[in-house]
C-alpha cells in the first residue's frame, strides 16, 4: 500500500526500478497519479506529489492533472512511462451528487492537457521529468505547478540532517528554511525567491547519509505568449512545509516567476498568471538520490554538468592585468607619500601591493613595470614599509616577525584557547572591528554572544599556530593547532566568516576559505590524510555560494554570495546580493602559499574556477564612464566615482536582481594576484591573454 494517505488509491501500480532508484506510480481514482521514489536499498524519499496541477483565479480548488492510460517504453534512456495528462473538471466529479444543485463551476471541460513523462535511466539513481502542457482556454491562473516533491511524506516527515538551497539557504537538523536566524522579516521570507538569487539550479535534502535533490533548467522558457516576457521556472522550497503546511519538506518548480522583488514568495499569483489559447508551460526537472549530506548532491551537480565556462572576459587577461598595474603606477601612486585610494584620504604609505613582485617577474617589459619597480624601491627604502600580507589572520606576518614578538604572539593566541581547542568569540574585544555587534544587540537582539564559538573563530588562529610552529619549532604550538584542527573536523556548515557584522552562526563563503586554506597548510605541514579530506570538503563548500548559471541580459556567471544572511539584521541582504572580495582573497591567498587546489581535488577543475571568479571579478571593476555604481554608506565618493578618481578599484557589491553595482570600492591587487596566477598556468600551457 501507498504510504501517501492524502490521495485516493485506486488499486493500481506501475513500477521503474533499475536497482539504483524505485518509482511506485499510483492510481488515483480519478486518473494517474502519483509516485512515491524510494532508494535502491528500499529506502523511502518522498512523494511527487501530482503529474501537474493549476490553480485558476475563478474557482477556489486546484485542478490535477491525470491520465487514464500510461504508455510504458524502454531503450538506451532506459525505463520511460509517458502520460497523456488533462486537468481534472471539478464540475463533472459533481454531476449527480448533492452538491449539482448549489455549486455550478463554469469549466465543462479540462482547461489544461498535455504530455509527462517519467524516465529511469539504466544506470543512475534519477528520475528525469519532462513536462509539456498545454493551455486549452484562455485563463487566468494563480499557479501551474510542475515537480512538486514531498520529501519524507508519510514516514520521517520533517526530519533531516541537513538542506542546501544554493545562493538561499543552508540548513542543518531542526533550522526552518526562511527562517529568522539569520535574517528578519521581510527578508527571512525566501521559500519563493526570485529566480536571480539561486546560484545553482538545485535543492537538497538528506537525512541518515542519503541525499534527494531537485535540479532543473533555470533558463528554460517555461511560458511565454506572444511579445510578452518569459516566465523561468518559479523555485519553491521549504523544510519544513510551511507551504502546504504538512509533516513534510518541500522542493517544487512552478510559473509564473517572480520578476522582480516585491513578486517575491506569492506561490498564489495575484495579479494571476494570464494563459492564452494553446499556450505551452514546458518544465523539465530531475529527481537524484545519493550517498552523502546536500553539499553532495551539490558535487554531484557540478560533477555532472561541469563547472561552466568562464565568459568572455570584459578586457583581454592580460590588458586587464596591465590596467591594474597602470592603475598602481599612476592615480593610486601619491609622490612623497607612497600608495592609496582616493575613498581613504590619509591612509597613503610605503605598502606594496601583493602583486608587483611577481607582476615585475613574470611581465619584466610590461607597460607599468619601470615605474612600479621605482616605486617598489622607494617603499621599500621607507622606515614604514609594509610588506604584502595575505588576508588570513597574521600568518603571513608571522614569518617576518622577532623572536620576542613571535614568543609573545605565541602565547598571546595560546591564552584565548579553550581545553577543548576552541577559541571563543570575544565581541567586545580581539573581534571588536566595528560597531555592527554593538549596535545590532542594543536595537534589536545580539547576533552571537562571548563564548560563542564557530569554523571561523577557530580555524585562522589555528592556521597562525601552525605558522608559528614552522617558524620556531616549538611542539606546543604544533599540538595546539592539531588541537584546534581535530575540534573543527566534525564541523559541516562553514560559519563565522563576517563576524563583524553578521549573526555568527551564518552559513558563510569566506569561512569555508579559510578552512579550505587551513586544512590544505595543515597536511603540507603534518601530512595527515584526514587533513586532506577537510581540505577539499571546505574547498567544495564554496560551491553553494558560487552563481554557475546566468540568467539572459545579466551577466553573473562567478559571482558569488558572502553569506546566507542580513547585515545588523536588517541593513545588508546578502542573499540578493553578490559580494566578490571574499572569494578572490581565499584563492589569492592559495597562490600566495604555494597550493594547488587542482592537484588536490583533481575531480573539479578548480583552476577553472579561480579563473572564473577572476573573470567575473573584471565585471566589478569600476569605470566611471559606465554610471553602474553607487555608494552605499560613503555618499561623499559619489563625485570621487563621477571624476574617474576610482576608476580600476572594483565594486563591495552586485545586486542579483537589478544587476547594479555599489557599496564601497575594493582596491584590485587581489584580482591582480589572480590574474597573475592564471596567466602563468595559462602562460606554461602556451595560450596567449592579450587579444
Amino acid at each position: 500500500m501507498p504510504k501517501y494517505k492524502h490521495a485516493s488509491y485506486a488499486n493500481e501500480t506501475i513500477r521503474l526500478d533499475n536497482g539504483r532508484i524505485r518509482v511506485d506510480v499510483h492510481k488515483r481514482l480519478t486518473g494517474w497519479g502519483w509516485a512515491e521514489i524510494h532508494a535502491g536499498d528500499g529506502a523511502y524519499i518522498g512523494v511527487l506529489d501530482h503529474l501537474g496541477e493549476v490553480m485558476l483565479r475563478d474557482q477556489e480548488m486546484p485542478m490535477r492533472l491525470e491520465a487514464t492510460d500510461v504508455l510504458r517504453s524502454s531503450g538506451d534512456f532506459g525505463e520511460r512511462l509517458t502520460f497523456a495528462v488533462s486537468s481534472l473538471v471539478v464540475q463533472q466529479k459533481l454531476k449527480g451528487t448533492s452538491f449539482e444543485q448549489w455549486i455550478h463551476y463554469p469549466f465543462a471541460e479540462p482547461v489544461m492537457e498535455g504530455e509527462v513523462t517519467l524516465t529511469v535511466p539504466a544506470d543512475e539513481a534519477a528520475l528525469l521529468l519532462s513536462f509539456r502542457l498545454r493551455s486549452r482556454s484562455n485563463l487566468f491562473a494563480r499557479y501551474v505547478r510542475g515537480p512538486w516533491v514531498k520529501v519524507g511524506e508519510g514516514d520521517f516527515g520533517t526530519a533531516k540532517t541537513d538542506a542546501i538551497f544554493p545562493g538561499v539557504e543552508w540548513l542543518q537538523g531542526d533550522e526552518w528554511s526562511s527562517g529568522t536566524d539569520w535574517f528578519k522579516d521581510p527578508w527571512a521570507q525566501r521559500f519563493a525567491p526570485h529566480p536571480n538569487k539561486v546560484a545553482i539550479p538545485l535543492m537538497a535534502i538528506s537525512r541518515g547519509g542519503v541525499f534527494a535533490s531537485l535540479s532543473w533548467d533555470p533558463r528554460q522558457d517555461a511560458t511565454r505568449w506572444f511579445n510578452d516576457r518569459a516566465h523561468r521556472p518559479q523555485p519553491v522550497f521549504a523544510a519544513p512545509n510551511f507551504i502546504d503546511r504538512m509533516n513534510n519538506q518541500l522542493m517544487g518548480v512552478m510559473v509564473p516567476d517572480a520578476q522582480g522583488e516585491g513578486a517575491e514568495n506569492r506561490v498564489y499569483a495575484d495579479p494571476p498568471l494570464e494563459l492564452h489559447k494553446d499556450q505551452e508551460i514546458r518544465f523539465d526537472a530531475a529527481i537524484r538520490i545519493g550517498a552523502g549530506d546536500s553539499l553532495d548532491a551539490v558535487v554531484d551537480w557540478v560533477k555532472r554538468y561541469g563547472l561552466p565556462a568562464p565568459p568572455t572576459p570584459r578586457w583581454p587577461l592580460e590588458r586587464a592585468l596591465e590596467r591594474i598595474a597602470t592603475a598602481y603606477d599612476t592615480r593610486y601612486w601619491h609622490e612623497g607619500k607612497g600608495f592609496g585610494f582616493a575613498q581613504h584620504p590619509g591612509a597613503e604609505g610605503p605598502h606594496e601591493p601583493g602583486f608587483a613582485e611577481r607582476y615585475l617577474r613574470l611581465f619584466p617589459d610590461g607597460a607599468a613595470a619601470a615605474g612600479l619597480r621605482e616605486k617598489l624601491a622607494w617603499c621599500r627604502a621607507q622606515p614604514g614599509y609594509v610588506k604584502p600580507q595575505l588576508r588570513f589572520g597574521a600568518v603571513s606576518r608571522i614569518r617576518d616577525m622577532s623572536p620576542e614578538r613571535l614568543a609573545a604572539y605565541g602565547e598571546e593566541l595560546l591564552s584565548y584557547q579553550r581545553e577543548d581547542g576552541a577559541f571563543p568569540f570575544d565581541p567586545d574585544g580581539r573581534h571588536y572591528m566595528k560597531d555592527d555587534f554593538v549596535v545590532a544587540r542594543e536595537y534589536l537582539e545580539p547576533m552571537g554572544h562571548a563564548g560563542d564559538t564557530a569554523l571561523d573563530i577557530c580555524i585562522v588562529p589555528a592556521a597562525e599556530l601552525i605558522a608559528l610552529w614552522e617558524a620556531t619549532g616549538e611542539a606546543k604550538y604544533r599540538d595546539a593547532a592539531t588541537l584546534t584542527l581535530e575540534f573543527c573536523v566534525p564541523m559541516k556548515r562553514p560559519e563565522g566568516g563576517d563576524f563583524w557584522e553578521t549573526p555568527l552562526r551564518s552559513p558563510n563563503l569566506l569561512a569555508a576559505g579559510h578552512a579550505a586554506l587551513a586544512y590544505t597548510y595543515a597536511y603540507r605541514a603534518f601530512g595527515e590524510p584526514r587533513y586532506r579530506e577537510k581540505a577539499v570538503y571546505w574547498l567544495r563548500a564554496l560551491l553553494p555560494f558560487t552563481h554557475l548559471w546566468h540568467p539572459d541580459r545579466l551577466p553573473m556567471m562567478y559571482n558569488t554570495k558572502p553569506c546566507f544572511c542580513s547585515s545588523d539584521w536588517y541593513f545588508a541582504n546578502w542573499v540578493r546580493d553578490h559580494v566578490q572580495w571574499e572569494a578572490l582573497v581565499t584563492f589569492a591567498a592559495a597562490s600566495e602559499m604555494g597550493f594547488d587546489w587542482g592537484a588536490l581535488d583533481p575531480e573539479i577543475d578548480w583552476h577553472r574556477y579561480q579563473e572564473g571568479i577572476t573573470i567575473a571579478a573584471l565585471r566589478w571593476m569600476v569605470d566611471h564612464r559606465d554610471n553602474a555604481w553607487q555608494p552605499h554608506n560613503l555618499p561623499w565618493t559619489l563625485e570621487l566615482y563621477r571624476q574617474g578618481a576610482l576608476d580600476d578599484c572594483y565594486a563591495d557589491t552586485h545586486n542579483a536582481v537589478t544587476g547594479n553595482y555599489g557599496g564601497m570600492v575594493i582596491p584590485p591587487d587581489p584580482i591582480a594576484i589572480n590574474l597573475l596566477a592564471v596567466l602563468e598556468r595559462k602562460k606554461t600551457a602556451g595560450v596567449r591573454c592579450w587579444t
